[in-house]
């Protein structure tokens, strides 16, 4: 069943139960990404991915396999394997709230990206809010300071492809199945890792292979629940929920890795989630202004 269902708050609820999955996998992939090459590990949470796919796309009635928007769906699947890839580069030497707070960077882009792409009007408040978020960006990476680290601009470019992504499922949620939409995008993206793997695979141990498939599963619910979220409820309504990262990826470095996001990361969050904040804000009135004419006229 393709199309947008309009219950904004279940969409809420699987936004934020997303965050939480998307946290436990992306802390086991931290682990593993000082033991395994990154492109075994993006390898291996794809082949889960694919297979999970398939199983559930079978499950579905009629032409299940069938896409009216080809196109875009190889370039959600490369979008999303790319951002993948960088994402696990950026967070092997990089702490995870770190890691999620230039990803908030994310959220800012799909905001002014729904309003430019889905044919919404950018005005220059909203470009303003896009500076400060680049503006808090820039903070928690301080360029030019001692403490700049390269590995975090595999973050920025992993937040810039994941918004691409989600504009993506967005356009697409109007005529194509979740359920397809989920298995090309693993589909496309297994073929591509498939092509490099034989350069960098080295056999696991068993507990290496466990938690690779465990954040191959965890990190197929999680894409799961976002493209069911998507459906249910407007880009701009969950991004200032996609903020819940922090708390979670906070909780999850001090127990896991013993790291406590510092001082410069905490204010970098702050600004980066009041712009992202501030442009959901806007598109929210934006959107209620335009659809009160449209009810003034039917009540007429």
């Amino acid at each position: 069943m393709s199309g947008h269902l309009d219950t904004p708050l279940r969409g809420i609820g699987l936004s934020l139960l997303a965050s939480v999955i998307f946290c436990v996998a992306d802390t086991i992939a931290k682990r593993l990404a000082g033991e395994m090459a990154i492109v075994q590990i993006t390898w291996t949470r794809y082949v889960v991915f694919t297979v999970m796919a398939l199983l559930l796309t079978t499950q579905v009635r009629g032409a299940s396999f069938h896409v009216r928007l080809p196109a875009l769906q190889l370039l959600r699947g490369l979008c999303l394997v790319c951002s993948s890839l960088l994402f696990v580069l950026g967070i092997r030497d990089v702490s995870l709230a770190e890691s999620a707070t230039i990803g908030f960077l994310g959220p800012i882009l799909v905001t002014v990206l729904s309003i430019s792409l889905l044919g919404e009007r950018v005005d220059a408040r909203r470009w303003l809010a896009l500076a400060a978020g680049m503006l808090g960006v820039l903070v928690v990476l301080r360029p030019g300071a001692g403490t700049f680290r390269p590995e975090g601009l595999y973050r920025v470019a992993s937040a810039m492809l994941w918004a691409v992504g989600q504009i993506l499922t967005r356009r697409m949620t109007r005529t194509e199945r979740p359920e397809t939409t989920m298995f090309w995008s693993a589909a496309s993206g297994l073929v591509v890792l498939s092509v490099v793997i034989p350069f960098h695979f080295a056999a696991p141990s068993l507990r290496q292979l466990g938690l690779s498939v465990g954040q191959g599963v965890l990190s197929s619910v999680g894409q799961w629940l976002v493209i069911l979220a998507l459906r249910m409820t407007p880009v701009s309504v969950l991004a200032p929920y996609s903020y819940t990262s922090l708390l979670w990826t906070t909780i999850a470095g001090v127990v896991a890795f013993g790291a406590w996001p510092d001082e410069w990361t905490l204010v970098g969050a702050g600004v980066i989630a009041g712009s992202g904040l501030y442009t959901a804000q806007r598109e929210r009135r934006s959107a209620d202004g335009r659809s009160r004419p449209k009810a003034a006229v039917r009540a007429g």
